[in-house]
């Protein structure tokens, strides 16, 4: 009984205190972001004297705010759609087949996850300019060639994640669906993939959240006109002055579409996770 109440005082001490740990900076970001700037710019308080909603209307004005937003959304959509696409094929071959190199091709997709992922910024970066050098496709500065480079980081946690979960689904499906008169594709669309639901929305939840966040290629790989949100919060940041309340007002607004996403596949998010990661 000791020993139970004990494990129950350290896990309420731990999850309070990490809870204290994760809601502090986001108050901070919240109440800053309807300060004042010279309130902001003052000593800190953590009750503003002035509350203002003026920070969440400058925003759009001080930043072409809306325009990154549009960026954003594209980049992130369709990189995932696309992420999501390949990944079932993929992920399909390798759980269902056996085929050569399906051992050493699954080993390099997952050994990719090992690396840091600004090792790829400059080869990237130099193979697009020869895309255009000898091509004419002009993918350096454009949504395009933000998309591709999104993909080559969330494909293989895609198609590695997919071809676990995949594999926890039981052959006997695939026989049924042959004996129904099912090929294999029309075996995957209508049987696999709605069972595979959780992992599809895990698989589709992280490539969007990786593409929406994104900052370094991103500054590298777009110029003014196609911007991220990622990038454009840093325009808050003049050479004359730091719009501090509308760097935090700008914060909450780019961080709703992810929160809310996360809240409503919350379920299928972490049901696709732990199937993919054990299976």
């Amino acid at each position: 009984m000791h020993d139970t109440t004990g494990t129950k005082v350290f896990r309420v001490t731990t999850i309070t205190a990490l809870s204290i740990f994760t809601i502090i900076p986001i108050y901070v970001m919240v109440i800053s972001g309807l300060k004042p700037l010279q309130d902001v710019q003052g000593a800190f308080s953590w009750w503003p004297s002035t509350l203002t909603i003026q920070p969440y209307i400058d925003m759009w004005k001080t930043v072409p705010l809306a325009d990154y937003f549009v960026n954003s959304v594209i980049v992130s959509t369709v990189s995932t759609v696309l992420s999501v696409i390949i990944a079932i094929f993929a992920s399909y071959a390798i759980s269902r087949y056996t085929f050569r190199g399906r051992t050493l091709f699954s080993t390099t997709v997952l050994s990719t996850q090992m690396l840091p992922g600004v090792l790829f910024l400059l080869p990237l970066f130099l193979i697009f300019v020869n895309i255009n050098t000898n091509f004419g496709v002009q993918l350096v500065g454009t949504r395009m060639g933000l998309i591709i480079t999104y993909l080559t980081f969330s494909l293989p946690f895609s198609i590695w994640m997919l071809a676990g979960y995949f594999d926890g689904i039981p052959r006997e499906l695939d026989e049924a669906a042959k004996v129904d008169g099912c090929g294999p594709m029309r075996a995957l669309f209508r049987v696999i993939l709605p069972t595979a639901r959780p992992g599809l929305v895990a698989v589709a939840i992280y490539s969007f959240m990786t593409s929406w966040g994104e900052v370094l290629f991103a500054s590298v790989m777009t110029t003014d006109t196609n911007r991220t949100l990622a990038v454009g919060l840093q325009l808050y940041s003049t050479q004359t002055n730091v719009y501090w309340n509308q760097i935090m007002a700008a914060s909450v607004v780019v961080s709703i579409p992810i929160v809310l996403g996360f809240l409503l596949l919350q379920k299928n998010f972490v049901a696709g996770l732990t199937a993919g990661a054990v299976k």
